[in-house]
């Protein structure tokens, strides 16, 4: 069944095909639209899970852990200055291996205060432990909220689901639903093996001497690696059940290509524009659209870019005193290629402004002229 609808709803829906058990919810623009509308589905008895309304997003975090704690699928969803008052309890999250799913509508950090997009916010948490997916439609937000709890539940990681602010969280796509049979054969309930029971007490979150607290940081990075084989099974499957097909990343022409742009986000529709138009006029641009970014997918950026004359990151964020964060982490992937291939740096579109498919083709074209500044390009003049 297809329905129009907005990126914020479709994480809404999501949630409720999900079966998510338990919502924890602080209003935040551009974040508030996905928890009035799981409010709604809660009161009209729609969706059966309890609705928690809290003081703080810190408090929203806190108490889906507690809630995933306990055994129950939790949820909650925030963006920007909520996300960073969550800072603490991610790593709590995390750490404790609770499989809690945020969808984090990405938006610009104040001040200047900014209600449009960029990925600063998401990407500021990328060390906390969480799995990362950024969505290019609206379609790819609900199915990732699926896949999220799925994947988050067989290895014990949360998740967090990533979308743009306006160009998708207000921004009406026609998206299809799943049958919710369906669903609830590719997402069965969650039953968590550890989880507060008094018939059967354990320690959770107990201090820990250094003897114990190295060994559980490695079981928890080992845990993001079975999670690129567990997410390329659940991709299989989900494809098998609803004829979609996603990757940890999705190359879009990218075998043939000369120059290869590396995106993320709504961007990434844009790219494929940009290398269609770039090959009408005999250029051979093509792109790779970066869908998993923790754990990032190492492997298969460096397979995609192999033997490209040069490959340009574009990041709508950056990582001040450095470099775009996307770029950091491809040209570090891709570094000990032979032969070696130049790999660029554009910052554009931070606080929301438009990337254009003509942008990206200059891009392309600048990045295989090698004409970047050292070592990152912004475009602005001042």
């Amino acid at each position: 069944m297809k329905k129009v609808v907005t990126g914020n709803h479709a994480v809404s829906f999501a949630s409720k095909i999900a079966r998510a058990q338990v919502v924890a919810a602080y209003p935040i623009t551009p974040q508030t639209q996905v928890v009035e509308r799981i409010s709604k589905f809660v009161a009209d008895g729609e969706m059966d899970a309890i609705f928690i309304k809290v003081e703080s997003e810190h408090s929203a975090l806190a108490a889906a852990i507690g809630a995933s704690a306990a055994g129950a699928r939790a949820f909650t969803a925030t963006s920007s200055q909520g996300l960073a008052l969550m800072h603490e309890m991610m790593h709590w999250c995390s750490y404790a291996r609770c499989p809690v799913v945020i969808a984090n509508i990405n938006r610009a950090l104040g001040p200047p205060w900014s209600i449009w997009t960029e990925q600063n916010d998401s990407l500021a948490q990328r060390d906390t432990g969480w799995i990362q997916y950024y969505c290019e439609s609206n379609q790819d937000v609900l199915d990732s909220i699926i896949q999220a709890f799925k994947v988050s539940e067989r290895v014990l990681v949360p998740s967090m689901v990533v979308l743009d602010s306006f160009f998708l969280s207000h921004t009406s796509e026609p998206v299809d639903f799943p049958d919710q049979d369906k669903v609830d054969e590719f997402l069965p309930p969650y039953k968590g093996e550890w989880v507060i029971d008094p018939d059967n007490p354990h320690t959770f979150g107990g201090l820990t001497g250094p003897d114990k607290y190295y060994e559980l940081h490695y079981m928890l990075q080992q845990a993001h690696k079975d999670a690129e084989q567990v997410m390329d099974e659940v991709h299989k499957e989900y494809e098998k059940l609803f004829g979609r097909k996603y990757g940890r990343i999705e190359p879009f022409m990218a075998d043939d290509a000369e120059v290869l742009l590396v995106v993320s986000g709504t961007p990434a529709s844009t790219a494929k524009q940009a290398v269609i138009d770039a090959r009408d006029e005999g250029f051979a641009l093509g792109s790779v659209k970066i869908r998993v970014f923790r754990p990032f997918p190492r492997e298969l950026v460096k397979e995609v870019c192999r033997g490209k004359k040069a490959v340009a990151v574009v990041d709508r964020n950056y990582s001040f005193g450095n470099q775009g964060i996307f770029f950091t982490e491809v040209r570090d992937a891709i570094y000990d290629l032979e032969p070696r291939v130049p790999v660029y740096s554009y910052i554009t579109g931070l606080g929301g402004r438009d990337i254009t498919a003509e942008d990206l083709v200059n891009i392309g074209k600048a990045a295989e002229k090698k004409e970047c500044d050292n070592p990152t390009w912004w475009g602005v003049k001042l």
